[in-house]
Formats: C-alpha cells, structure tokens, sequence
C-alpha cells in the first residue's frame, strides 16, 4: 500500500472468496466506488504487509505540480472505456497516437500496436523526456495515454497537458481493464509486465511474444537481473541464455568471476 496526498494505491492477495469478502466490508465505507483489477496470482506473491508514505503515488518528481480534489486528478487526461476507445481509432484513424506511459523496458514484452515508447528507465525520468522538442509534432493530434492499472497516467496525463499536449485521454482501468474487455483480439499484443513475483501476465493463450533476448536474439517475455549484484541490471534473457550465463554482459561475467573468487 501506497499512501500520498495524492491518493492511496494498494494491491492485495488471497482466495476469490476472501476478496470478494474484503471488497463488501470496503463497500460499506467511504471507499465504496473504488475500482477493483483482478488477475490470477500465488501465495508468495504478496507475502507480507507493506505500507509506504511517499511525496507522490508516482515518482514523477512533481509532487506539487499534480493537483487532487475528491473528484480526482485536476487537469488530466479524458477518460476513455476500452470500447469507446476503438471507436476514437475508427472515427480519427492514423490521427490517434498511442502514448506508453510506463518505462521504456516494460514495453519491450507488450504494448499497443505503433505505440510511441518514451526512452525513460524510471517515472522521474518522463517530466525531462516530455519537453523534449521531439513530440511536437503529436501535440496537435488525439494522444491516449497508457499504462497497467491506470494509475500512472492519471498524473502522466495533467503533466502532459501542462506541456502542451492538446487532446489526452487515458484508458479507463489501464492495460489491465483493456485486456478484460478484448484481452488478444484487440489492439494490445504481448505480455504485460507486473511489478510482483510473477513479472508478467497475459490475457489469454493467443498472446504473442514480442520480447527478444538479449543474448540470442529469440523470442522471450522473461526478465532476469544480471547475477553481478553491483550492477542488477533488469533485462530479457530466455531461459536458456539464462542458465548458460546469468549476467547481462561480458564485462559483468568477467567482474562476477572475480566478486565471487570463481
């Protein structure tokens, strides 16, 4: 759980019938109205309880800048439900510009089709990259914004309409509420990237594998950090790679061979 002047954000684990339980008792209090995303998950996944107080619900590093009232984000991005989104896409066509909203290494395993990627490795990286000359030319144009749950974008979209960006909308539920509603028969194709045990999750069997290894070149949706724990590096690695060398470069092997005297 995640607790910020902006909001609170939480994710939580257990049997369907002890969270449909959980979601009642909340219903009775004035947290009634939140939205709720599932999907299939393990015991170990959340194994413990956490609570964090942070500046932002998001590290955009823009704590001040986002405004909330108890009707939401002040500013942001139009709302858009998975379904009225494919009727923006047929009504304006190569107009609309897909915008990820998450970092740049989760969109290697899944995203929308001819989406613009931002090169950010974290959120606090977006508020440089979003006033970059380089977007001037979809400022204009109709921009949807997303990312897993829709959390993200809440904020991404204020801060990219304070620069500029005309018409935002942002995916009513994220990824997560789109791959619901069409899962692989729409405009989503790969795996979505997860921030717990599991790494990622797909929304039926038809899901492609569009990650490429880092090592081979093959087709993977597995991130492993390289073994060298100065460096910890997150990349796709195929399973095979992965057993054969479990660091994400030369350099690391040569390194890991020297920090562990093998």
């Amino acid at each position: 759980i995640i607790v910020s002047k902006h909001g609170i954000n939480g994710t939580l684990g257990g049997e369907v019938a002890q969270l449909k339980d959980y979601i009642k008792e909340m219903n009775l209090t004035f947290f009634k109205g939140i939205t709720y995303k599932w999907s299939d998950g393990g015991a170990d996944d959340f194994p413990r309880l956490s609570v964090k107080h942070r500046p932002e619900l998001v590290a955009f590093g823009a704590p001040d800048e986002i405004k909330v009232t108890e009707k939401g984000v002040v500013g942001g991005g139009k709302h858009i439900k998975p379904a009225d989104l494919h009727k923006l896409v047929e009504e304006r066509g190569e107009d609309v510009v897909f915008f990820d909203g998450r970092n740049a290494y989760e969109a290697q395993i899944g995203k929308f089709k001819n989406a613009v990627i931002p090169n950010v490795r974290t959120s606090h990286d977006f508020i440089k990259d979003l006033e970059d000359p380089k977007y001037e030319a979809i400022k204009d144009k109709p921009v949807v914004s997303y990312c897993t749950g829709g959390i993200r974008c809440e904020a991404l979209s204020a801060l990219m309409k304070n620069r500029g960006f005309k018409e935002v909308y942002q995916i009513d539920g994220g990824i997560v509420k789109y791959g619901e509603k069409f899962a692989d028969d729409g405009l989503w194709e790969g795996s979505l990237y997860i921030f717990d045990k599991r790494m990622n999750m797909t929304f039926s069997d038809k899901a492609k594998t569009i990650g490429k290894c880092s090592k081979c070149g093959g087709k993977t949706s597995n991130f492993e950090n390289c073994a060298y724990k100065p460096c910890n590096n997150l990349v796709l690695m195929c399973e095979a790679c992965h057993a054969k060398d479990d660091t994400c470069k030369p350099e690391c092997l040569e390194k890991l061979a020297v920090y562990t005297g093998k």
